[in-house]
């Protein structure tokens, strides 16, 4: 559990919990667009097979497949990474700035390595998705086809998202779960 969340539920108790969480992951779209294309670069942590943290810094680029956000990262399949993955595919990309507004995503990777996928994830990168996020993959990779571009699919359960003016006033972060997911049952309950 974050500090913002912990605040909340001593503060306000449960009831203050439901009312930052978001049904609908339009709700929170334009904040986490505009955060994520300011922002640009995120933390993404994997963790090893013993269980100790790994994070490195990357531009993954988003879009949403329906109402839900769906992100996209290219990638060299570094030994690290690839290995980190393969035994745990959970992730959590952070973004901050200094106006202090943040997201957080909590998603599961999978690798995406379709020759048509690859392809639109370069026109994103490209393009930016959202706006600002991206960048020219030829700069990296000498075509979609290079075999040393690779496409994880990063599909979130969980995102956070809050803004700076929003913590001054002391509202709570808002959150997205995505519907299949179950909350994380309240400790001492």
């Amino acid at each position: 559990m974050d500090d913002m969340e912990s605040r909340a539920r001593r503060t306000e108790g449960a009831g203050a919990m439901s009312r930052n969480r978001v049904g609908d992951f339009g709700r929170i779209r334009g904040d986490f667009d505009r955060i994520v294309g300011s922002v640009v670069y995120a933390t993404m942590t994997t963790v090893d097979g013993r269980g100790r943290p790994r994070a490195r810094v990357l531009v993954p680029v988003w879009e949403t497949d329906g109402d839900r956000p769906v992100g996209w990262l290219a990638t060299h399949p570094t030994p690290v990474k690839t290995a980190h993955l393969a035994g745990n595919p959970h992730t959590t990309l952070s973004y901050w700035s200094p106006a202090q507004n943040t997201v957080a995503v909590d998603a599961v990777a999978t690798w995406a390595d379709a020759a048509g996928v690859r392809r639109r994830v370069w026109e994103l990168y490209r393009v930016g998705s959202p706006p600002g996020a991206g960048y020219d993959p030829g700069a990296y990779w000498s075509t979609p086809d290079d075999p040393e571009f690779r496409v994880l699919r990063l599909d979130p359960w969980r995102i956070q998202v809050l803004r700076g003016a929003d913590l001054v006033r002391g509202a709570p972060s808002r959150i997205w779960r995505a519907p299949d997911v179950k909350p994380a049952p309240v400790p001492g309950r």
